[in-house]
């Protein structure tokens, strides 16, 4: 089953993708409602009257409340290492566990969305990756593409304080185009329970990367196991996989290569997602406003203030 987000009409519905055509809920269930009730009761729904699907607008499909973004592939570790801060390699800390670090759900995006970078940031980056959807009792619901949209620039910055990425990400992350249930890729699960899917990314219709999701380094299931462990999953909230390797982001490229080859990204420029047995989902770059100058830091004699507290 594929559910989506979607405009007709001027009414924002959510249902069933099939046959070409979108079909509502009958009782106007959001998305969140339905991931709760589980992909077996949501199947039996009632549906509203078929509209073609060229006649409708797709959104994100869910707007969930927490995004967990992992880092699951370790050619894309090596590679972003070595673009960010010249060290490459990968630290023995990422076999331990499947880290993750949390963005920006407040500012999640749809397919033939633009996306609006930081106007000051000149290294702009796509991440081509897949998203899992929580399901009730810590199962996964369905999967959607994810482009987690990144500011290089801004970000090589922030991460020498040794506590990020913050502003590199939390402009734009994109969802889409629809949700599709684990119950329709279960005959790609391989014999260790990955995902056996081609992810591929293009800009300007010119392939970049090309990548099996199944190079991951953990299953979906690890991971959202992991993130429950003393903590709270919730029905609807999301699981990136963390960005393919072998050209998912331009980062990468950059690391390997020494040089920006391809480009950063620039206003108009389009990128195109496509994942096997899910979807594509296409965006387009735009500059946000420009943003006032921060006041400066007001900086503090540390030995002064030493003294200050003594006496």
């Amino acid at each position: 089953m594929r559910i989506a987000r979607f405009r007709h009409d001027g009414r924002t519905r959510t249902g069933v993708i099939e046959d070409g055509q979108a079909r509502p809920f009958a009782d106007d269930l959001d998305t969140i409602a339905v991931i709760e009730m589980g992909a077996g009761a949501a199947s039996g729904l009632s549906l509203g009257t078929a509209v073609p699907l060229k006649d409708v607008r797709l959104l994100a499909p869910l707007h969930p409340s927490s995004i967990r973004d992992f880092v699951a592939f370790e050619e894309h570790v090596d590679g972003v290492r070595r673009s960010i801060d010249g060290s490459g390699g990968v630290p023995e800390a990422w076999y331990d566990a499947p880290t993750f670090y949390f963005t920006n759900p407040h500012a999640i995006l749809g397919p033939d969305d633009d996306v609006p970078f930081p106007a000051a940031s000149v290294n702009r980056d796509f991440e081509l990756e897949v998203a899992a959807i929580a399901g009730p009792g810590q199962t996964i619901f369905g999967y959607t593409v994810f482009n987690d949209w990144s500011a290089r620039d801004l970000q090589k910055r922030e991460m020498q304080v040794n506590l990020g990425p913050a502003k590199g990400k939390d402009f734009a992350s994109t969802l889409g185009p629809w949700i599709v249930t684990a119950d329709e890729l279960e005959p790609f699960k391989d014999q260790d329970g990955f995902l056996d899917l081609w992810c591929a990314a293009s800009v300007n219709g010119t392939e970049i990367g090309r990548d099996l999701l199944s190079n991951m380094g953990w299953t979906f299931e690890t991971m959202l196991a992991y993130a429950a462990r003393d903590s709270l999953v919730r029905p609807g909230d999301v699981l990136g996989s963390g960005t393919v390797g072998n050209g998912g982001c331009l980062a990468e490229l950059w690391g390997r290569g020494g040089k920006q080859d391809p480009p950063p990204l620039r206003d108009g420029d389009v990128v195109t997602l496509t994942v096997q047995g899910i979807g594509t989902l296409t965006n387009r770059i735009t500059s946000g406003q420009t943003s006032r100058e921060l006041p400066a830091v007001r900086r503090r004699d540390q030995e002064k203030a030493r003294i200050e507290r003594q006496s």
